[in-house]
């Protein structure tokens, strides 16, 4: 199966009453999403466009400046909280379901059983956040099961590591606010290390400041020697919480900064996991592409980003400082584990293409998203307010103005407010851009060739006729299965529309058994069709819409 991803922030989507926008407005001025917003009509309505799984983002309790101490939730000091709602990544209890997000916040759990009940019988799959290199600094957790021992329980906070530790410390040393919450009255005593590797106890605001960093039995401070045997307790504790969640029915597992825990954590957690639940998944969150390999085929994971490689090639190319044709030497240089990455041009990190800091124009992303998911087998994934062109560019307090939506923030995102009503609340050209998005999100799910065929790159034939075939701006490849047909795909990063010219060699004739002759052709995305000579080195003419892209489904041969 070919995941097909929809990433969503709760906390916004759905904010639709309350929503004032208040500059670093709280939860009573500004409004927070529920749970309850994700109704069975809107979850068939993304299956019937081909999504397969759903990332609930930010649905464990995190550090929040809202008071919920009158039903029992211990309180946080603001100076360690960044913004009004709070880092999502910043989870004060691995064990508890964020109350912003429910109607009634004392059945925050039942609330969530709920969601998992309507998510499954639509059939999506569901994907929550596990974040595994930190915690917030004020970590408690008051919904563990009985008998479960607490992070930092136990821990000899006289010594700066031990293999039995959850947490490093700085001995005899206070934490320090100075550097992003000067005259605060927070106290920690010792200091304990910050999330970012800040092995120091005056963070800045530019560090992970609200979070500490989680111990897995590697000395920083000897020269990252490992102590593995016997199992740090961190290994048991986190197992517990990835063993807890998938018992109660989630199906996938987004790992927060994978590469910052060691992989042999992940092998040996990942393996536990399986062992009782072998349907479950794990993307990992990495960025050093020379570790890609390790965290497959020794941590165990079934997904990685695919940011620093085909992400950041095609925000270049939709930019104008890289040609189409690089993604040639971008896709080659992870193809032997191509079908375990994971294709997106947003998400919560990153900033929305229709910004005035990417592309400043939302159908620009359509060429990029048309390549991300149909060049392979990979997973892909599309962000909330993305498929309506939502830019990112309000100063919600902060996060302040970057291009990105807010994680820290109660905010009301007009565009993924009508997004969550129904697709009658969109605007003519949102429900444009929206169709645009499900074509091919429908293409992924219901087409074989997509799901499962093989892909092939014909750039290298289409470099001598740029007068018909622009290799900065158009790219082309074929993708086969046989027995079931071939498609060739053109994508267009040009603002114009464009008769494109593509030479199909004949080893493409070879590989993908395509059949010679003439042939009606069909465009699946535009219910289209044209006649069509197809001859080994020869040229097929297709019609590309700027910003786009355009298919044509070639016949294989007979005997194939």
């Amino acid at each position: 199966m070919k995941p097909i991803i929809y990433q969503v922030l709760p906390r916004l989507f759905g904010n639709r009453e309350k929503g004032k926008n208040i500059l670093n407005g709280t939860l009573q001025q500004n409004g927070s999403g529920k749970l309850s917003a994700f109704t069975l009509p809107f979850l068939r309505r993304l299956r019937n466009d081909g999504y397969t799984h759903i990332w609930y983002t930010g649905l464990l309790r995190h550090a929040t400046q809202t008071d919920y101490s009158s039903i029992g939730i211990p309180r946080s000091h603001p100076a360690v909280v960044k913004g009004k709602a709070g880092s999502p990544y910043a989870i004060a209890d691995y064990y508890d379901i964020d109350p912003d997000l429910s109607d009634c916040p004392e059945q925050r759990q039942e609330e969530f059983d709920k969601l998992v009940a309507r998510t499954h019988k639509v059939g999506l799959k569901f994907i929550m956040d596990f974040v595994p290199n930190h915690v917030a600094r004020q970590y408690h957790s008051i919904a563990a099961p009985k008998g479960i021992v607490g992070l930092g329980s136990g821990d000899n906070t006289a010594q700066a590591f031990s293999p039995q530790n959850n947490f490093y410390y700085i001995p005899d040393q206070c934490f320090h606010t100075d550097g992003f919450a000067p005259g605060s009255d927070y106290q920690e005593q010792p200091a304990r290390v910050t999330g970012n590797d800040c092995f120091h106890a005056f963070p800045s605001a530019n560090d992970w400041y609200e979070t500490i960093k989680l111990n897995y039995g590697v000395d920083y401070l000897s020269g990252r020697r490992t102590y593995f045997q016997p199992l740090p307790s961190t290994w048991l504790k986190m197992t517990e919480i990835l063993l807890h969640w998938a018992s109660r029915g989630v199906d996938a597992f987004r790992c927060d900064m994978a590469e910052m825990v060691p992989v042999a954590f992940w092998q040996y957690a990942i393996a536990e996991v399986k062992k009782q639940y072998p349907q479950v998944q794990f993307i990992a969150e990495v960025y050093n592409p020379e570790r890609y390999r390790d965290y497959i085929h020794q941590g165990g994971f079934d997904y990685l980003y695919d940011k620093v490689g085909l992400y950041d090639t095609l925000r270049a190319i939709v930019q104008g400082t890289k040609w189409a044709a690089d993604i040639t030497p971008c896709w080659q240089a992870s193809s032997d584990i191509a079908d375990h990455m994971l294709h997106f041009l947003e998400n919560h990190d990153e900033q929305r293409i229709a910004s005035d800091f990417f592309a400043g124009n939302a159908q620009a992303g359509v060429p990029a998203f048309f390549v991300a998911a149909l060049m392979n087998k990979a997973a892909v994934m599309l962000y909330s307010g993305q498929e309506v062109g939502e830019p990112g560019m309000e100063a919600e307090g902060f996060s302040g103005l970057d291009g990105r939506t807010t994680i820290f923030d109660y905010w009301r995102v007009n565009k993924i407010c009508r997004r969550s009503r129904g697709l009658t609340s969109l605007s003519k050209e949102e429900r444009s851009l929206y169709e645009q998005y499900a074509t091919i999100t429908r293409l992924c799910s219901e087409s074989e060739i997509v799901r499962e065929g093989t892909f092939f790159d014909l750039m290298y034939a289409n470099f001598d006729h740029p007068e018909t075939f622009n290799a900065s701006r158009h790219y082309a490849f074929l993708r086969s299965l046989p027995g079931k047909g071939v498609m060739l795909c053109v994508a267009n990063f040009s603002s114009e529309p464009h008769e494109v010219e593509v030479r199909i060699p004949a080893h493409a004739f070879d590989f993908a058994q395509l059949q010679t002759g003439t042939c009606q052709a069909q465009n699946p995305i535009s219910d289209e069709t044209q006649s069509l000579t197809l001859i080994p080195d020869g040229f097929v003419s297709i019609n590309v819409p700027a910003y786009g892209g355009s298919i044509l489904l070639l016949p294989t041969s007979k005997n194939s």
